[in-house]
């Protein structure tokens, strides 16, 4: 349930900051080790990618790590709705998780642009658009959901970062969509015209799958752990708590 209080706006700033600053370093670490990927193998995808898969695992845990504490490390909407579905947050917190999301990961992208020389914003010419590839995440965002709930519910939250991390590594190779699995990222990708960009067009089908992908992940997570409810604003990382800090989560 949600806490009775209600959150304070100096906390409120804090979490949210949190989710900005987390997605936007994602969305940098994911675009930038991209670039950087082909620049240094120009001539071998198989290792472009594992170059990509093995920089964004990592970044993913160091930032969870680094912003768990203040707002849960969502970094994902997905994340952040099912927490909503959970009863985990309150709507006005998800909301500004959201939209902090959403501007973190576009400010990653044109910082990582920036860093490689490119223009700040360079919309993708990269068409990803099949039904294996909207199959494909589904999966990843069914299975990162489940994860992340998964670790959590049963009382292992702080292996929590190092399963996500594992599980997006993974997931670049199992998954025909190299598993974006995040709508905020997804949106991100579109302003780099680069190896991990997706063209504006073929954005939206991503978006659509990952959301039905979340959707079957809390159905799930209700049958695998029907007795347990999310802790307050802690999906991935407990966050810290203390004095006023009770937030609507």
């Amino acid at each position: 349930m949600w806490s009775s209080g209600v959150d304070t706006a100096v906390n409120l700033y804090r979490r949210t900051f949190a989710e900005f600053v987390g997605t936007a370093f994602l969305t940098a670490g994911v675009i930038g080790s991209g670039i950087m990927a082909v620049r240094l193998s120009p001539d071998d995808a198989g290792l472009q990618l594992l170059q990509n898969a093995a920089a964004t695992a990592g970044v993913l845990v160091a930032v969870i790590l680094a912003v768990g504490p203040v707002s849960g490390a969502h970094l994902n909407p997905a994340v952040t709705l099912a927490n909503l579905v959970f009863r985990g947050i309150a709507p006005n917190a998800a909301g500004a998780y959201v939209l902090a999301q959403l501007l973190g990961a576009g400010t990653g992208a044109v910082v990582a642009n920036l860093m490689f020389g490119l223009s700040a914003i360079e919309l993708s010419s990269t068409t990803r658009s099949s039904g294996p590839l909207w199959l494909a995440e589904v999966v990843a965002t069914f299975g990162l959901l489940l994860v992340i709930f998964g670790v959590v519910r049963s009382g292992r939250s702080s292996a929590a970062p190092f399963a996500v991390g594992a599980y997006i590594g993974g997931a670049y190779f199992f998954t025909a969509s190299t598993s974006f699995a995040n709508p905020a990222v997804t949106a991100g990708r579109t302003l780099s015209d680069t190896f991990t960009g997706i063209s504006p067009s073929s954005a939206p089908a991503f978006i659509a799958a990952q959301v039905i992908g979340g959707a079957l992940a809390v159905a799930a997570i209700r049958v695998l752990y029907p007795a347990m409810e999310a802790s307050a604003g802690s999906v991935v990382v407990p966050r810290m708590v203390g004095g006023n800090d009770e937030g609507g989560a």
